[in-house]
This record gives structure tokens, sequence and C-alpha cells, in this order.
């Protein structure tokens, strides 16, 4: 079965959790604190969040409700580690581009190559775009494609590719490379907009589940609401 689309925080806290994973293996798993400072990283960030440790708190319990994380035992503090390769049946080299393209948002075979090589180092863009179009061409019975190509942006000369973990995307609407004065800044307007509604979905899923846990918290304590 297909994941429901995960939360713009969801995806961000499934990115750390991979990358943590690799390049600061001896504080991995993660502790809820370093887990947020993760999330809140100004590089290597696109966009650069400011959530709060409830925030995140959320974003990983609706991750541990899809089996893509779980708490690690043995430890005073509760940490988290991920659990994609297993949960999705993607091999290392799938899960370290997905942890940067939701990291970074939309890349190039040659920018992913590049920035994936802390976590998982590709011989060269060959070997990245293979195992794109694999992620693209997954089938329905195991949960569809979880990539996609963009159309190629004018100016560019490599398409970006962009995941579906968030939901699926309207290509159709984004220009490809057309000539005439304002053609890029139409592109850079339509994936701006796209985001600014992935993150207001986002957010207002967020203070949906916000609104919930209050809500349980007070019927738990027997205070009643004004």
């Amino acid at each position: 079965m297909p994941l429901r689309p995960l939360s713009l925080l969801e995806g961000r806290v499934l990115g750390v959790l991979v990358e943590k994973a690799h390049t600061v293996p001896d504080s991995y798993p993660l502790s809820l604190n370093a887990l947020t400072l993760g999330c809140n990283q100004k590089t290597a960030r696109d966009p650069v969040l400011n959530a709060t440790d409830g925030e995140v708190q959320i974003a990983v319990d609706g991750l541990k409700s899809l089996h893509l994380v779980f708490e690690a035992s043995g430890s005073r503090v509760t940490r988290y580690e991920h659990n994609v390769g297993r949960a999705l049946a993607l091999p290392s080299q799938s899960v370290a581009l997905l942890a940067v393209l939701l990291l970074r948002g939309p890349q190039t075979a040659s920018e992913l190559r590049a920035n994936s090589e802390r976590i998982h180092r590709f011989a060269d863009v060959s070997a990245v775009e293979g195992f794109l179009d694999e992620l693209a061409a997954r089938s329905d019975d195991k949960g569809g494609a979880l990539v996609v190509k963009l159309p190629r942006a004018p100016g560019s000369r490599e398409s970006r590719w962009m995941h579906l973990l968030g939901g699926p995307i309207d290509t159709s609407a984004m220009p490809t490379g057309a000539n005439g004065s304002g053609a890029g800044d139409d592109f850079i307007a339509t994936t701006e907009l796209a985001a600014l509604k992935a993150q207001n979905g986002a957010l207002a899923g967020e203070v949906a589940e916000l609104r919930r846990l209050v809500e349980r918290l007070y019927a738990e304590l027997g205070i009643a609401k004004d």
C-alpha cells in the first residue's frame, strides 16, 4: 500500500535521521533535542525551518505509526532511528538519494551525487540516474513512484528530480525550456508557490495534530475546557 503523504516536517525528520546515521554515527540514534537541531540546521537545508521540540515530537510519532521511525532501546534518553530501507524495501543508495531530496529540495542528478557523498558515494552520475529511474518506476504493488523527474527549467542543461513522499506533483503546470524573457522567473514563481502550498498544508496538519494532543491532555487530566 502507498504511504500517506508526509508533512514537510515529517520529511525533514526522516531526512535528518538518514543523514546523521552516516555523518555522526557516534551520536546516533538521535535524541529529540539533537533531532530538532538537525531539522533547524541552517546549512544543507531547503527550506530552513524553526521547528520546536513539540512539533518534531509530533512528526516523529506520525513517522512511527508508518513504521518509518522507531525508538532505540538501551538508553535512559529516548532516541530515534529511521527504518526507511526496510519499510520501503529500498537499497541504501536509494535511501541516500531520498534523504538528500527531503533535506535540500529538487536536485539534478549531478547535485545529488555531490550532496549525497557523505551518505553514499556514487561512482558517477549515471549510477545516480539509474537509482532515480528505479525509484520513479516503482510499481503500484510496491507503493508506487517515490521520485519524479521535473521538466527542464529554462536555461538549464539538466532536469531536476523531486521526491513524492509529500504527495503527487502536477508537473504539467511547470514550464519547460521555453524561450522568451521571464520564462525563468515564471518557473521560479511556480515552484515557490508549490512549495508554499505544500508548507501551508503541512502546517495545517500539524496544527490539527497539536489540537488533538491538547484535547487528549485535557481529557486525561480531567480539566474542563473554557
